[in-house]
């Protein structure tokens, strides 16, 4: 019976939350010298390269057709994913809003100046611009719904929630959520 108890009061691994991603996005609105230093923003920020994102839809109102560039991003993981998210988090205050969470847990947030982020100097060629930040959080086990052979979908009491999502954030990066 000590057994059984010993093993009901150990946390279980499987529900322990992570940060699988962090992604910075600016919308340029379109190609040319907004991009291009928005390119070169996110580059100095990650230390990755960033990749323009590409329209797939026209509409003609918007002057917006298939194959234009409108915006650039950057996915960092890992590590440098936390590092990253803690600078990030105390150009905010690190403060959020409840809103800015969904409720698969993920959560996102603006920054209106990159001047707010510590370690960022300001570099006359970019000016000022904002960014904005997905961060995508996971369990262990996740991975069975994003394998290529037999997929499939994660049961309802393994998915992280958005209580969830917040007190991990809480107890982690020290955020207060509003």
């Amino acid at each position: 019976m000590p057994l059984l108890l010993t093993k009901d009061l150990k946390m279980n691994k499987m529900k322990d939350i992570s940060i699988e991603k962090v992604n910075l996005n600016i919308g340029a609105g379109g190609p040319g010298d907004k991009l291009d230093k928005a390119m070169k923003l996110l580059a100095n920020l990650s230390g990755a390269k960033p990749i323009q994102t590409i329209t797939q839809k026209r509409i003609p109102t918007w002057g917006v057709r298939p194959g234009l560039p409108l915006a650039t991003k950057v996915t960092i993981r890992k590590k440098k994913a936390i590092v990253l998210l803690s600078r990030l988090l105390t150009a905010v205050n690190k403060t959020l809003k409840a809103s800015s969470f969904d409720n698969e847990g993920n959560f996102s947030f603006g920054i209106n100046e990159y001047l707010d982020i510590p370690g960022a100097e300001y570099d006359a060629e970019i000016g000022i611009i904002g960014l904005e930040v997905a961060v995508t959080l996971q369990r262990a086990g996740f991975r069975v719904k994003k394998r290529i052979l037999k997929p499939r979908r994660l049961p309802r009491r393994h998915r992280i929630n958005r209580d969830e999502a917040i007190a991990y954030i809480i107890k982690e990066f020290g955020v207060n959520v509003e």
